[in-house]
C-alpha cells in the first residue's frame, strides 16, 4: 500500500513536469487515459465540494474537522494521482527489446514478449465478468484491443497474487495505430510474416 501511494505521488510529479515513466529509446508509447479524463476530474470536483461542505458542518468540532479535512484532501490527491498515473505510464512497444509493456496506472505493469503474441486486433468490448486466463484492462468500462498469446504470461496483482493469462484486453486512445505498430514489430522481430495474422482492415471494432 505504501509503494502504491508513493507511485501515485511520483506520477503527479512526472505529470507536472510533462514526463513519462518507462519509455525507452526506439520505443513507442501509446496513451489510454484520454477517455477517462472528464470523469476523473468530475469526481475530483465532487470531492472538493464535499470537502468544503464538511468543513462548514464540522467547524464547531475542530479535532474532527481536522481529521476529516485531511482525509478529504488526501482523497482529492489520490483521484488526481490516479489520472496522472494513467497519463505518465502509457503502454510501451519496444521492438528492439522484443517486448510489449501493457499498463494501467500503477496497478498493472505486464511485459509480453513479442514472440508470444499470436494475434492482435481491434475489438471494442464493454467490461465483462472476469474469466480465468484473461486480463481485462478497461478504461471507461470498455476495451478496444485484444491480444491473444501463444503461451501464458504471469500477471502479478497489486498484493502479489499471480495469474497466468493467455488473453489480454486493453484500451488505447488510437487502437488502429496500436494494432499496426504491434503487427509491424512482431513481423520485424521474427523476421518473417505470421501466418495467423488477419489482413489489415478486416479487424472489427
Amino acid at each position: 500500500m505504501v509503494r502504491h501511494e508513493l507511485r501515485l505521488l511520483a506520477s503527479l510529479v512526472l505529470w507536472a513536469s510533462r514526463r513519462t515513466h518507462g519509455t525507452v529509446p526506439g520505443g513507442t508509447a501509446f496513451g489510454y487515459a484520454r477517455g477517462q479524463g472528464p470523469m476523473m476530474f468530475g469526481f475530483a470536483f465532487v470531492c472538493v465540494i464535499e470537502t468544503v461542505m464538511m468543513s462548514v458542518l464540522l467547524r464547531n468540532w475542530p479535532t474532527v474537522h481536522h481529521v476529516v479535512l485531511f482525509l478529504d484532501v488526501y482523497t482529492v490527491v489520490v483521484v488526481i494521482g490516479l489520472h496522472a498515473a494513467s497519463v505518465v505510464r502509457p503502454h510501451v512497444l519496444d521492438p528492439v527489446g522484443g517486448t510489449l509493456r501493457i499498463r494501467r496506472a500503477v496497478h498493472v505493469d505486464l511485459r509480453i514478449p513479442l514472440e508470444r503474441i499470436a494475434s492482435v486486433r481491434r475489438e471494442l468490448r464493454t467490461a465483462q465478468e472476469r474469466t480465468e486466463g484473461e486480463l481485462d484492462l478497461a478504461v471507461g468500462a470498455q476495451t478496444s484491443v485484444t491480444l491473444e498469446l501463444t503461451e501464458p504470461v504471469t500477471h502479478v496483482a497489486s498484493f502479489g497474487r499471480r495469474h497466468e493469462v493467455r488473453v489480454v484486453r486493453l484500451h488505447a486512445d488510437d487502437p488502429g495505430e496500436f494494432v499496426r505498430a504491434v503487427d509491424q514489430a512482431r513481423e520485424g522481430y521474427a523476421g518473417t510474416p505470421y501466418p495467423d495474422r488477419e489482413p489489415r482492415g478486416s479487424s472489427s471494432m
